[in-house]
Parts: structure tokens; sequence; C-alpha cells
């Protein structure tokens, strides 16, 4: 992302569909190269929280939590740095994407201060998720 290059965006919002409880500390998940994604309405995402912070393509991931999957109701633009909410708490910001699962789904990888998993967080299905964009 260029800064110089980047103007507001729509929240994307989403509701959860499934949530998940566990953590794993050997997922071996790799960041994808791109920073953005664009999004559909509809489409269901793996919610992954991560206390690891490398942006570099290809940083290998395994200190995780696994939220749960969210289905979008609208489409957009995520993006690194993007604030999550779930109901009002804000949960962390957007690492980046892994496609280990793709055509299947994306798993957003969640900046948090430890890795979170659903029943951490005491989440419940239809709970609502928001991606907003972030500060520069």
């Amino acid at each position: 992302m260029n800064p110089a290059e980047d103007g507001p965006k729509r929240v994307v919002r989403a509701g959860l569909v499934k949530v998940l409880t566990h953590h794993r500390t050997d997922r071996g998940m790799r960041l994808e190269e791109h920073a953005a994604r664009c999004v559909r309405r509809g489409e269901v995402h793996e919610l992954v929280t991560t206390d690891q912070w490398d942006p570099h393509p290809g940083a290998r991931i395994d200190r995780v939590g696994f939220l749960g999957f969210a289905e979008l109701e609208c489409g957009g633009v995520i993006d690194r740095g993007d604030l999550v909410s779930i109901g009002d708490r804000q949960v962390g910001t957007v690492l980046g994407f892994d496609a280990c699962h793709l055509p299947n789904h994306y798993n957003i990888l969640i900046h948090t201060a430890r890795p979170l998993s659903g029943r951490d967080l005491g989440l419940a299905p239809e709970d609502r998720v928001t991606f907003a964009q972030g500060g520069p």
C-alpha cells in the first residue's frame, strides 16, 4: 500500500457463522505477497489471530488462535493495518492473508497481543465483525 494513493473506503461488515476454539504453535501459514484483497458479499473467510508481526511476503506464521468463520455482508477491500472489531470490542489489526485453502477461503491473519480463539473472546454465531480503515 502506498499511503499517498490510499483514499477513504467503506467498512467491510460480516457476521460470524462458526466459532473456532483452538490454538496452534506450529501452523506454518505463509503470508501472501498482497497487502490488500478485494472481497465479495457472501464470501466466507476464516479469522485467525497471531502475535507475530512480519509483513514480508512468505513470512511463516506459526503461533495462532482461531476465532471462526465470517460471512461478508458487503463487498469491499481489506488492507493490512485495518482495525478488526467483533461486537463492540476491537480485536486487532489485519496483518495479511494466507491462501492455503483457496479457492474455498482466505485465512485473514489478525495481529493481537497474544493468539486468541473464539472461546477466549466468548464469541457466538451471528456476532458482528467489522474491518475498518486503519491509521497511516
